[in-house]
């Protein structure tokens, strides 16, 4: 790969600006998780159709990745090194002030469908900016402290993340925590107000990209390995899904009031989007068997640890989306607080805001501290993030004494990292098993407890990504960036494990709490994971006991 660029002096400028575009990504997904129950009670939807949220947006990033890899091996054109980094998101960020547009359209018309639409399209936006916003950051100044800004991009992306759940429920509700009741009367058109800041951001954000001249283009030459029996195998996988969720939609188009029979609907749904799952799973391993037998044409999938590694990228992105986006139904239910819509944004932000806690922790050692230091700082940094959670809740007049209890969770988050020493295997087989067993403990439990056990899940996803990704392309030489490219299709989690939660949760022999044995299948795999990766690595003599760095 060949920059064409000579000047590589710090750009703060330049650098303020794009961290804007990493705090974008975290505040719209996060506000999702908001938005969720909103849309749930003002357009009367079912658990499952509530989650068409996470589904068009992450769906958004999924098809974006496929679309550009489809382009480079098709047609051999890498799009994003022939616009450059600059360009890529500008042309990333207008497509997002499109998709804003859209919703703004959608909401005046007060059709879901439409607004889902908007959400796809500056999620679509969202792929573009990710894809060149990671590498663009590293030319941003010198080499040697590339990873450092990528981190500080994580830090202010995991910020947003926190925020955003707050800044949404003031735009939705105002300072007035309405009831479920109230929320049919209050009309969409704060939406069209914060969805035009939204975009009026976007464009700001891609004026300032546009005009500045200090700004390198970041264009570059690259040339994509061949992967045919690779691209096959997405395509016909994507095609399957579109097959099987096609049924799913059309039998909303059938309505009932027998329960009996719409249990039965309910039940055909959920094997239909399980067939999903299974089509995704099956997908990978075939084409991790047959890459065993004559890697050629399967490119990076040649590569166990890569395939792997997709998987487990697919079930962390998707148990994180799925516990918070189901969270506001849960917290709905008497035996969990009774909260309404209105009253879940704190929650929503302590979780996210447990990712921003985790993933501060693990940045710890790029600071290069002593032993005796960094043992301090891994457990006074969650404390320290723990409290601007709770100050810009406070801030926000939340009331946060409910979440006070919660930095229990976090002193064992502490624990962990201790544990872990800075190794991504061991740590992410630490963070998995923690992960499931408070999802256990939730599921066996309610009230705080079971709140907190919930929350902490935000705690114990926040280093999978790091972790997942470091060990997944650990040894593919030149296929490094082609599996990335793989590993980042593979938001597609985000997606896919929502709906099914949703669909469990809208079953009445299951309902919402016991819904959340789903989380706990997806850590039991990330652990799997964890375990086997370190034997592929080891036959393939790579040490996978290399350190990680906090962020997303």
């Amino acid at each position: 790969m060949e920059l064409h660029t000579t000047a590589r002096p710090s750009n703060s400028g330049a650098l303020s600006t794009l961290v804007t575009v990493f705090f974008f990504w975290g505040f719209i997904a996060a506000g999702n998780g908001v938005f969720i129950p909103f849309c749930k009670h003002y357009f009367h939807l079912d658990q499952f159709q509530s989650q068409l949220i996470d589904f068009a947006f992450y769906l958004a990033y999924y098809l974006g990745a496929l679309a550009l890899y489809f382009i480079a091996s098709v047609f051999g054109k890498d799009v994003i090194a022939r616009w450059g980094y600059k360009n890529s998101i500008v042309y990333g960020l207008l497509f997002s002030a499109l998709g804003a547009v859209v919703m703004i359209l959608a909401v005046n018309a007060n059709t879901f469908p439409g607004m889902l639409m908007g959400l796809f399209a500056v999620a679509l936006g969202f792929s573009l900016q990710q894809t060149a916003a990671n590498p663009f950051a590293a030319l941003l100044g010198p080499p040697e402290t590339g990873a450092h800004r990528i981190t500080l991009g994580g830090g202010i992306n995991s910020f947003g993340t926190a925020i955003g759940p707050i800044v949404v429920a003031l735009a939705l509700f105002g300072a007035t925590k309405a009831s479920d009741a109230q929320i049919n009367a209050l009309g969409l058109g704060k939406v069209t107000t914060l969805y035009a800041c939204v975009g009026g951001l976007f464009l700001l954000a891609a004026a300032l990209f546009f005009f500045s001249k200090k700004l390198p283009g970041g264009k570059y030459e690259t040339h994509s390995e061949s992967s045919p029996k690779a691209l096959t195998a997405l395509l016909i996988m994507t095609v399957l899904l579109i097959a099987i969720f096609i049924p799913v939609f059309r039998s909303y188009l059938t309505e009932t009031d027998d329960p009996i029979l719409k249990e039965a609907i309910e039940m055909d749904r959920l094997k239909w989007l399980l067939c999903g799952l299974i089509i995704i799973v099956g997908s990978l391993l075939t084409a991790l068997t047959l890459a065993k037998k004559n890697g050629k044409g399967w490119g990076a999938m040649r590569y166990p640890q890569l395939v792997l590694g997709m998987l487990a990228i697919f079930t962390y992105v998707g148990v994180e989306v799925t516990i918070q986006s189901n969270l506001g139904e849960l917290l709905k239910q008497p035996s969990f607080g009774g909260y309404t819509s209105s009253q879940v944004a704190p929650f929503i932000s302590m979780y996210w805001g447990s990712l921003m806690i985790g993933r501060w922790t693990g940045s710890i050692k790029i600071f290069e501290p002593s032993k005796s230091i960094r043992t301090i700082l891994i457990f006074l940094v969650p404390l320290v993030a723990f409290a601007v959670v709770i100050g810009v809740n406070a801030i926000a007049q939340n009331d946060t004494a409910p979440l006070y209890g919660y930095v229990v969770c976090i002193i064992l988050q502490g624990i962990a990292f201790y544990a872990g020493q800075d190794k991504p295997a061991k740590t992410l087989l630490i963070f998995s098993i923690l992960g499931m067993a408070f999802m256990l403990v939730g599921i066996f439990t309610s009230g705080k407890v079971g709140t907190y056990a919930f929350l902490s899940g935000g705690l114990f996803c926040s280093i999978m990504w790091p972790a997942i990704f470091v060990l997944a392309i650990a040894g593919l030489g030149e296929f490094t960036s082609q599996g990335s490219a793989f590993l980042i299709m593979m938001i597609l989690g985000g997606a896919i494990i929502p709906p099914i939660q949703g669909k469990l949760a809208d079953l009445q022999s299951i309902g919402i709490h016991n819904s959340y044995w789903m989380p706990v299948f997806c850590f039991g795999y990330l652990a799997l994971f964890a375990i086997s990766v370190k034997g592929i690595l080891r036959r393939q003599g790579i040490d996978y006991d290399s350190s990680i760095e906090g962020g997303h």
